[in-house]
């Protein structure tokens, strides 16, 4: 163990899975404990298990949460107070793509995007810059991803709510910036990573085929990895990237470039 986030004490969403867990498996190892929060409760319990018998200890801590409800919000964080002491480092990466142009969307569906994909990342980013301010420097860390800065036509909901995490962290980093506190916020934007989420794009598709067509989008001509990603968050969670904020991390291959 190298220990480059050794002492730090994280929150992650959306970890039962996917980006969310890889990020958790990494920053315990690298010395963090970490608290793998999740709507499904069940699964954040296994990888969290699973983290302590790999390292012989009680690195992993987990909580359900759903992060569109604010009490719940409320709930998690005072339980990272009360379990690790506090938190200095937030993982926003709990989210959900809805495929559909701009006509294909209900009200109510397009709020549910929005409410999973953004109003997380405000209630989280909100609730605790006051735990973070206690233990400074911290570092809040959201995902958003390539489809934030590169638009589709079927992809009016997912582009609009990454888009709006792109400039939020943004925002949130100014705004802890100009209190004078040493909390630090950027975001990562991943392209097509190998994770569940992509079914979502999948959907009823001969998975082989439309797999094969993403790679040939990305110029490096494969899929990112889920542990591609944590590489990128451990780098912002940790105080390597005291001087990194307000900047937005590409894992994309290449794709943002053309």
């Amino acid at each position: 163990m190298n220990g480059r986030v050794a002492g730090k004490k994280v929150l992650i969403t959306g970890a039962g899975q996917g980006i969310g867990a890889a990020v958790a498996h990494l920053l315990a190892q690298e010395g963090a404990q970490v608290l793998m929060t999740d709507v499904n409760d069940a699964a954040a319990q296994d990888q969290a298990a699973a983290i302590n018998a790999d390292l012989g200890r009680e690195a992993a801590l987990s909580f359900r949460l759903d992060v569109t409800r604010e009490d719940e919000w409320i709930a998690a964080l005072q339980f990272a107070r009360q379990a690790m002491g506090g938190l200095s480092v937030l993982v926003n990466n709990a989210g959900v793509v809805l495929n559909g142009s701009v006509e294909d969307f209900d009200l109510d569906e397009w709020h549910r995007g929005m409410s999973i994909n953004v109003d997380s990342v405000f209630l989280g980013c909100k609730h605790a810059i006051p735990l973070l301010r206690e233990n400074q420097p911290g570092s809040i860390v959201n995902l958003s991803s390539i489809a934030g800065l590169i638009a589709s036509a079927g992809f009016a909901n997912y582009n609009a709510s990454k888009a709006a995490v792109w400039l939020l962290s943004k925002s949130v980093a100014l705004h802890c910036a100009r209190k004078g506190w040493d909390v630090r916020c950027n975001s990562v934007h991943p392209t097509f990573i190998r994770t569940p989420i992509l079914q979502d794009l999948v959907g009823d598709k001969e998975e082989a085929t439309v797999l094969a067509k993403l790679e040939k989008q990305v110029p490096l001509g494969r899929l990112g990895e889920a542990e591609e990603v944590a590489q990128a968050v451990l780098y912002l969670a940790s105080d390597e990237s005291r001087f990194v904020t307000a900047s937005e991390l590409k894992i994309d291959g290449g794709i943002s470039a053309m």
